[in-house]
C-alpha cells in the first residue's frame, strides 16, 4: 500500500513538472517556428508545419533594417558596465556589512535594505527631474547610474549572506600572519566569493539587459536606444512583419541565454549559500 503510494506521489510529481516544462517551451518552440518562415506561411496559423521557410532573410532583415545590432551594441554596453558596477560595489559593501565592525553597521544594512522595498515607480519623477538638472537625459550614462543604484540593495544582501558564511578563522588567521583588512579581502574573500558573484551576475544581465521603464524614461534618441525600447518600435507604421519581429526577439535573447550558460554551474551554489548562511 505505502510502496503504491509513493508510485502515484511520485507520478503526479513527474506530471507536474511536464506540464510547467510545455507551459514554459511552448511559446519559445511557437518563436523560433515564427522566426524561420515567410509572413505569408505565418498565416495559415502559428502552431501549423511551416512550408515557406526564409530564416535568413527575417535574421537578415532584423539585424540590418530593424538595426536590432544598433540596440543590442547599447544594451550590451549598457548591461556589462551596470554589472561591473554592481559587483564590484556590493562585494566590498557585502564584505563590510558581513565581517567589520563600525558604528550603525545593522543599521546602516536595514537603510540599505529599504531600497527593495521602494517600487520604481515612487521614485520615477524624483530622478527624472535630478538627471534633467544634472543634464544627463538622453545618455547612456544616466541608464547605467539608475540600474547600477537599483541593484546595490539586492547585490550587498547577497554578498553580505555568502561572505558571512565565510569561516572567521580564515581572516583570524590571516591577522596573526601581519594581513590587513585589505589583504585579507584581496587575497581570502574574493577568491572565495565566486559562486556569489556568478548568481549576482545572472540576475543583474536580466535586470540590465531586459529594463524597459528606466531607458524609456531617460532616453529618446534612436541611436543610444537599448533592445527593450528598439522592439517596442520594431513596426511599420501600416503592417507588421511578425515574423521579422520573432527573428528580433530571438537575437535579444541569446545572450542572456549565453550568460546563463556560461554561469550556471555556480549559479545554485551561490544562491543556496546565501540563503543558508545569512
Amino acid at each position: 500500500m505505502k510502496r503504491s503510494k509513493s508510485r502515484l506521489a511520485k507520478a503526479l510529481r513527474y506530471a507536474l513538472l511536464l506540464v510547467a516544462a510545455v507551459y514554459t517551451l511552448v511559446p519559445i518552440i511557437a518563436l523560433a517556428i515564427t522566426a524561420i518562415r515567410s509572413e505569408a506561411d505565418l498565416n495559415q496559423g502559428p502552431f501549423t508545419i511551416p512550408t515557406q521557410l526564409q530564416a535568413l532573410a527575417n535574421f537578415e532583415r532584423a539585424w540590418s533594417v530593424g538595426r536590432i545590432g544598433v540596440y543590442a551594441g547599447n544594451s550590451l554596453m549598457i548591461t556589462a558596465t551596470v554589472v561591473a558596477l554592481v559587483v564590484c560595489c556590493t562585494t566590498v559593501a557585502g564584505y563590510a556589512f558581513a565581517k567589520l565592525s563600525f558604528p550603525g553597521r545593522d543599521g546602516l544594512f536595514y537603510l540599505l535594505l529599504l531600497g527593495m522595498m521602494v517600487p520604481f515607480q515612487a521614485m520615477m519623477i524624483p530622478i527624472y527631474f535630478l538627471f534633467n538638472s544634472l543634464h544627463l537625459l538622453n545618455t547612456r550614462l544616466s541608464v547605467i547610474l539608475v540600474l547600477a543604484v537599483d541593484g546595490l540593495p539586492f547585490g550587498t544582501f547577497l554578498m553580505r549572506s555568502f561572505i558571512r558564511g565565510i569561516p572567521d578563522e580564515l581572516s583570524e588567521s590571516a591577522k596573526l600572519d601581519g594581513c590587513g583588512e585589505l589583504r585579507i579581502f584581496r587575497s581570502i574573500i574574493l577568491p572565495l566569493t565566486s559562486p556569489a558573484w556568478m548568481s549576482l551576475i545572472i540576475f543583474q544581465s536580466m535586470w540590465a539587459w531586459n529594463n524597459f521603464i528606466v531607458p524609456l524614461m531617460l532616453v529618446y534618441d534612436e541611436k543610444i536606444k537599448p533592445i527593450p525600447l528598439g522592439l517596442m518600435y520594431f513596426q511599420g507604421r501600416y503592417t507588421t512583419e511578425y515574423t521579422v519581429i520573432a527573428a528580433a526577439v530571438i537575437i535579444s535573447i541569446l545572450p542572456l541565454v549565453l550568460v546563463y550558460i556560461a554561469f550556471q554551474r555556480h549559479f545554485t551554489m551561490g544562491i543556496t549559500a546565501g540563503a543558508l548562511k545569512g
